[in-house]
């Protein structure tokens, strides 16, 4: 199915899975309302062999939010909420930051001024083994408590700037069990999943007897795949829900303003707009380049960012550890696409924003995130001084370089922050004494040099 059109993005996803050790990942994308791409890749179960295929499942993590948002939007549709109703209308939450009350839009934009409290992090830390801090949460009564200590935690004014806030979802879902009369888990599955005949998505506890479920696996900092499990209903509105990509598919169709199985509609074109709103700015800003700015906004469970190859994307990603997630789409293309995997310690946005350039026929590699990706992947590596006197090692740590003098007895590693990134002569600064220093790169058909302080190295080897 397109594998021609696909071929550079199947050679990317092996590649990125070769150096993180992800087990699988599975991609799936819509165009015109149409499914044009499926695949898996890697191993659903390493231990047994089991391959992945489109109809696997993933703990989808965050994306979850935005049925919570799908959700909330129905109701206000048929009268019974509406989104900036006080929270304390439904629920006994007595944080007021600065005296003001919290509504649902500023749970659900992620502005109610509280910064994260962690408490899912504690949670997933816990459960997977990573942590010895447990947090005894069972229901939204737990939660209350939780959240109504959190006064003196306050950051700003609700509306005034984005803190994502897992603890908030969590009573948003307590909200539409209020509201509705029906369970969290019952309304989506009644009111979304049904509607759109979404039969592979669901939270852990309905998905008994499933073969075809990716066996969630710890990444160590070694890179071992090391076997765990999900958390069972221990994260529920805010990051529960387990689907595949074939499934999803479904679910993007919706977003884009196409209907459900045998014409179902389950959001309002207005509806759907809100989802997409620019109601609070995310703080995050174009760089290296010459002049910051900011680049997105959060919306209703999603981010939207205005300048895509001059389009508006939209999506979210979604991470418990064990597995990711990533869904992304551009209203005006009708295009969009999901990436799962049943581990972490890669951004599945790299995934699936490449894929998105390659439907709309750009280069990829245009992108900020990707372009540094390979900028720095490219200047990793053993370096050294004339005959080798002096050497260094080069690798990357994120959007860094981290670059190792050691010896048998002293070892000092060093910070390279990335200024310029042309490809011939990428420039990067770290602090000495209070002070900035210059690095400089030089790449060649020759090879690559490092400028750092008094030294020229050459580059001699991989890492």
């Amino acid at each position: 199915m397109n594998a021609k059109r696909f071929a550079a993005l199947e050679e990317f996803v092996l590649a990125r899975m070769g150096e993180t050790h992800l087990p699988s990942v599975t991609v799936a994308a819509v165009e015109r309302g149409e499914a044009v791409y499926a695949r898996g890749f890697g191993m659903r179960d390493i231990e047994r062999s089991l391959p992945a295929t489109p109809r696997t499942r993933y703990g989808i993590g965050s994306v979850t939010k935005s049925f919570t948002c799908v959700a909330l939007l129905q109701l206000q549709e048929q009268g019974r909420l509406h989104v900036d109703d006080p929270i304390e209308h439904y629920l006994p939450v007595t944080v007021r930051p600065f005296g003001e009350s919290i509504r649902l839009h500023h749970f659900m934009t992620h502005s109610s001024g509280i910064p994260a409290l962690a408490y899912a992090e504690a949670i997933i830390r816990h459960g997977s083994g990573a942590s010895d801090r447990y947090l005894p949460m069972g229901g939204y009564d737990d939660m209350l408590t939780f959240l109504n200590g959190s006064e003196e935690w306050v950051y700003a004014r609700p509306g005034e700037r984005w803190f994502y806030l897992n603890e908030g979802y969590v009573l948003l879902g307590a909200v539409i069990e209020r509201v509705s009369g029906e369970s969290y888990n019952a309304y989506i599955h009644n009111h979304i999943l049904g509607p759109l005949r979404m039969t592979r998505t669901s939270f852990v506890a309905d998905a008994a007897g499933d073969e075809d479920i990716a066996v969630p696996y710890v990444i160590t900092k070694d890179k071992e795949q090391q076997r765990s499990h999900f958390l069972n209903g221990r994260l529920t509105s805010d990051g529960g829900l387990i689907s595949s990509v074939e499934d999803m598919t479904a679910y993007l169709k919706m977003l884009l303003g196409g209907e459900g199985a045998h014409g179902a509609t389950i959001l309002s074109p207005p509806s759907l707009q809100a989802m997409l709103g620019r109601y609070v700015t995310l703080p995050l800003e174009i760089y290296p380049g010459s002049e910051a700015m900011p680049i997105g906004h959060y919306g209703y469970g999603l981010s939207t960012y205005p300048d895509f190859f001059g389009h508006t994307l939209a999506g979210h990603g979604g991470a418990v550890l064990v597995s990711t997630a990533h869904l992304a789409f551009i209203p005006e293309r009708d295009a969009g696409v999901v990436v799962l995997a049943n581990g972490s310690g890669y951004a599945l946005q790299h995934i699936a924003v490449f894929a998105l350039a390659t439907m709309l026929g750009e280069d990829p590699w245009r992108i900020p995130g990707l372009r540094v990706e390979r900028a720095l992947q490219q200047l990793e590596g053993r370096y050294e001084t004339y005959r080798g006197t002096y050497g260094a090692t080069v690798t990357r740590a994120g959007d860094f370089l981290m670059l190792k003098i050691e010896n048998k007895l002293l070892s000092q590693t060093v910070p390279l922050v990335p200024l310029e990134l042309d490809p011939a002569r990428p420039r990067f600064f770290t602090l000495t004494l209070g002070r900035r220093l210059t690095v400089d790169f030089h790449v060649s058909p020759a090879g690559i040099e490092v400028i750092y302080e008094r030294y020229r190295m050459r580059r001699v080897g991989n890492v």
